[in-house]
């Protein structure tokens, strides 16, 4: 997954007049214009890495004649002691890059180490990992980039992805006396060409009435490992078959030995925890011109 630099540039640039446009009053009070050194990005916790190049742009952003070594690679297995990258040239530049730098690192690194822990809980299944649109605002695109490093595939993008029929569109129709056949019918009659139509479904009748009705993926809401099991020997081989709602490591591996084609998780990206990523200032290699 290619991440395009202009975009990724304009979400560095908020970031950091979020954190610095207006000086950062410590650093420019207490520390020395012209002193240099060095600094390293030090992992404190086990998991994937990813953001090491966005951390790195960040640097180069407040002060492009900082040099910026990155000694591990976005995907990377990385344990407690291993050194990311290094940080040379203005101790002032590199302390205020240094929160925003560590804020993508560490959120990144949160999302694809939460998405590994899933993806080997179903190891052994011919089944997807999924992330949803419960994404932090503005920042989809990196989020949904640390979920495939950490082996887990994406879900819809945008709105203009796919066609997933929800529970409230499904609400506003019933309600003007359409039937789910008729919302699905008239769903893949308006769709644009290649796109699937996927519908929500919450009993298993509605499971079966979706596949009739030419659904192309049923998503399964909040049902239980028995519930999917049973809608997948019913159905299986007609219709693409989604699970998705109250998805657990602890239950996710029944979800998958359910038999269902992609597991979808919405906690991979609203509440993943991040990885605990620091910036170590050396002192030895200070000076000043």
């Amino acid at each position: 997954m290619n991440l395009p630099q202009e975009q990724i540039d304009n979400i560095i640039d908020l970031a950091l007049a979020e954190d610095i446009s207006h000086g950062d009053v410590t650093t420019e009070a207490l520390i020395p214009p012209d002193l240099q050194g060095k600094a390293s990005i030090l992992v404190k916790a086990s998991g994937i890495l990813a953001g090491s190049e966005v951390a790195k742009r960040v640097f180069l952003k407040v002060n492009p004649l900082l040099k910026v070594e990155v000694l591990i690679q976005d995907g990377a297995e990385v344990k407690p002691g291993d050194i990311v990258a290094t940080i040379s040239g203005s101790v002032v530049s590199i302390l205020k890059a240094e929160r925003v730098a560590l804020n993508f690192l560490q959120r990144l690194s949160g999302i694809a180490s939460q998405t590994a822990q899933y993806v080997a809980k179903t190891q052994g299944f011919v089944v997807n990992i999924t992330d949803t649109r419960k994404t932090t605002p503005s920042l989809r695109l990196l989020e949904k980039y640390a979920v495939r490093l950490g082996g887990g595939q994406n879900h819809r993008f945008h709105l203009g992805d796919g066609i997933l029929i929800k529970d409230n569109h499904l609400a506003a129709l019933r309600a003007l006396g359409m039937s789910l056949k008729d919302i699905i019918a008239k769903a893949k009659q308006n769709a644009p060409h290649g796109l699937k139509v996927e519908v929500e479904v919450n009993t298993i009748q509605e499971a079966l009435d979706a596949t009739e009705a030419g659904a192309d993926i049923i998503m399964l809401d909040n049902m239980s490992p028995d519930e999917m099991r049973r809608i997948v020997s019913l159905v299986s081989g007609r219709v693409k078959i989604e699970a998705s709602g109250g998805i657990t490591l602890a239950n996710v591996r029944a979800s998958a030995m359910a038999g269902v084609d992609t597991i979808s998780i919405g906690a991979l990206t609203h509440s993943s925890k991040a990885l605990d990523i620091s910036l170590e200032l050396e002192p030895q290699t200070f000076k000043l011109l």
